[in-house]
């Protein structure tokens, strides 16, 4: 079982940036495949960023340019760096995670395939 804790959101104003981390409990955090999700209109938990082990990112393409995913798998934490934000961006953002090992079943950036979510974090943009 991993358990998954985010952290780093908050208040800030257009144009700001934020640096959202996600703490995962368990010692082979680098065989795990780690992604951000944010609720958007019409769908519970949209995908963001993803990141494998090895360092290997994508992005939604909504969030290009914007978003930075990393990770850093000594410290089990992964992070998503978001600059210039916008009132749109205003959502609580969810960390997910899966083993790499498993088959996936459609796409990395599909909710349905992580097994272990976070309880998320609150980024509020102020215009």
């Amino acid at each position: 079982q991993v358990q998954l804790v985010e952290s780093g959101g908050g208040l800030v104003q257009a144009g700001g940036s934020l640096r959202l981390s996600c703490a995962a409990s368990g010692r082979t955090f680098s065989s795990y495949v780690m992604a951000w999700f944010r609720p958007a209109p019409g769908k519970e938990r949209e995908f963001a960023a993803v990141i494998w082990g090895g360092g290997t990112g994508y992005y939604a393409d909504s969030v290009k340019g914007r978003f930075t995913i990393s990770r850093d798998n000594a410290k089990n934490t992964v992070y998503l760096q978001i600059n210039s934000l916008k009132p749109e961006d205003t959502a609580v953002y969810y960390c997910a995670s899966r083993m790499s090992s498993r088959p996936w079943n459609y796409s990395f950036r599909d909710s349905a395939e992580y097994e272990y979510w976070g309880q998320g974090t609150q980024v509020t943009v102020s215009s």
